[in-house]
């Protein structure tokens, strides 16, 4: 794992992204672990996050779309209703 300082992450946020896309970049700020950088890849790896609209319209607890939910534009509204 490439460690970085929050003073060298700052400098250079674009090395810290390069770097992140091969292993995960340890940011520290006054010699502590703060945060860590990493590809979204390896994000969506470890929280099992799907990689695509594909994989989010397939989920088998997706609520069912509703026509009579569209706007009357014909957009589709995704927000919760107010109550």
């Amino acid at each position: 794992m490439k460690l970085l300082t929050s003073r060298e992450f700052n400098r250079d946020v674009s090395l810290a992204k390069r770097a992140a896309q091969g292993e995960p970049v340890l940011i520290t700020d006054r010699g502590q672990p703060t945060h860590v950088l990493m590809s979204i890849a390896e994000y969506r790896r470890l929280t099992g996050e799907g990689e695509s609209i594909v994989d989010v319209l397939a989920m088998p607890d997706a609520p069912p779309l509703d026509a009579a939910d569209a706007t009357a534009d014909g957009a589709w509204d995704h927000r919760e209703p107010l109550r």
